[in-house]
């Protein structure tokens, strides 16, 4: 398979990248700087564009999706003042409409997976997940005072209302992890279609890695997708059993 991946030298985007390398699929990876692919680098199946994604141009962007069979956007803003209140303020809303636009200009002959890293403090509106007040509160203030937070909500809303479940040329699902922790090793995980429990008052825990190998499952393995497609799952490391 061809995969291309977008943040591809982010925490989780180089596990995934790793991921699907191990695999033996063909990866092109587009990042700021190749110095956190290193390891990788010799690697025959992957191909690096070194550049700001937002900058490319639709030519070049429409060339690194033909033939793709998955994009993935594991975009997401540097938590320092300027990546958080600087331009580009909706990089990653941005980047999967143009992504998106891209796919179309190619007319593929089969659906192409597009697979969204995005925040488990996003509600699916296709589904019923209500919030208590204080959720909603906390929610609206991260919508004012972090504008990454404000951008996610819209890259999502911009698959789940544009794209849709019924485009002919592109399937979607959009991941949304909890709060992300780091680990070495793939361990057990859960996937719910919604929250089982508050992402602001009572949060789980996932690992990059984790989250990296549900989205390579996603990929590679149909009826994975097939499960998931157009929706917006959320996952969580399992917790250990307590006697």
């Amino acid at each position: 398979m061809n995969i291309l991946i977008v943040g591809a030298s982010g925490a989780t985007g180089r596990l995934l990248v790793k991921d699907l390398l191990d695999r033996g699929e063909t990866v092109t990876a587009v990042v700021r700087s190749t110095e956190k692919l290193s390891t990788l680098l010799h690697n025959k199946n992957l191909k690096v564009v070194e550049a700001p994604v937002l900058e490319l141009s639709d030519k070049t962007m429409a060339g690194l999706v033909r033939d793709c069979d998955a994009v993935v956007s594991c975009l997401g803003h540097n938590i320092t003042f300027k990546g958080m209140y600087g331009k580009p303020r909706r990089l990653v809303t941005d980047a999967v409409r143009r992504l998106c636009a891209a796919i179309e200009v190619n007319k593929p002959p089969k659906p192409v997976k597009f697979i969204l890293m995005n925040t488990s403090g996003n509600q699916n509106r296709d589904l019923n997940e209500p919030l208590v007040s204080a959720e909603k509160f906390a929610i609206s203030l991260l919508r004012v005072l972090a504008p990454p937070f404000t951008d996610n909500i819209q890259a999502a809303e911009y698959l789940r209302t544009q794209i849709g479940q019924h485009h002919p040329l592109i399937e979607w699902t959009a991941v949304r992890p909890d709060s992300l922790i780091d680990e070495d090793r793939v361990s057990p995980y859960e996937i719910h279609p919604s929250p089982i429990r508050s992402a602001v008052l009572n949060p789980g825990k996932v690992s990059r890695i984790n989250v990296a190998r549900f989205m390579a499952e996603l990929i590679c393995d149909n009826n994975t997708w097939k499960s998931w497609k157009g929706q917006m799952p959320l996952i969580y490391s399992r917790e250990p059993e307590t006697n």
